[in-house]
């Protein structure tokens, strides 16, 4: 008998132990629901906070026009040749060569409208067969709202396709953390001298 009641006492706690537990459940019940409340404040203001930085992401869409001064000799020139491969004067497409440019960017095509900034860098003839060149150069506007600004532009430049697409890498300025693409078409080369007017319009997201 004895045992039996010690069995049974063991078992079976006092409404007095019982509400002790209800009463500890209870507290780990509502620190538990506290804790998945905050999470959910927290991941809310995450998810608010990430909204507002896509919200201020702009999109701006530049068109300029890139002057490729060849001739006029070097008071005049906005290019200079700093290297050739062994092969490149024989080669139909100047394979090899490495180009520095200063090339002037204005609002509309002819060379003397209003300049807008500069195109400087390098351009390479990346191409056996055909014209290719490969171009690494930043857009650095000198006026306006973007002045003080820059763009820089890395890509292949297929000269013999009418539209060729290159990468907007980065910015400065205005155009901190840019990336975006560009378009340029030519309007006007001369085979002579191998002056070229080209098109660019760009299309780049920046904050």
């Amino acid at each position: 008998m004895e045992l039996s009641l010690v069995a049974a006492i063991t078992t079976h706690p006092s409404p007095k132990n019982q509400t002790l537990e209800q009463s500890k459940q209870t507290q780990l019940i509502a620190m538990a629901g506290g804790s998945f409340a905050a999470l959910s404040c927290l991941l809310l203001a995450v998810a608010l906070l990430a909204a507002t930085a896509v919200g201020e992401t702009k999109e701006t869409h530049l068109r300029v026009f890139w002057h490729d001064v060849v001739s006029g000799g070097p008071n005049v020139s906005t290019v200079a040749q700093v290297a050739q491969g062994p092969a490149s004067n024989a080669s139909a497409t100047g394979f090899g060569s490495v180009m520095v440019i200063d090339d002037p960017l204005t609002e509309g095509p002819d060379l003397t409208s209003r300049l807008l900034g500069r195109a400087q860098g390098t351009y390479v003839s990346a191409g056996k067969d055909s014209l290719s060149l490969m171009m690494a150069m930043n857009f650095v506007f000198v006026g306006g709202a973007y002045n003080g600004s820059s763009l820089a532009i890395l890509g292949a430049n297929p000269a013999e396709r009418r539209v060729r697409e290159m990468a907007v890498v980065g910015g400065t300025g205005a155009f901190r953390f840019a990336r975006g693409y560009c378009e340029a078409t030519t309007r006007w080369f001369n085979a002579t001298t191998g002056d070229a007017t080209v098109e660019y319009n760009l299309y780049v997201r920046h904050d």
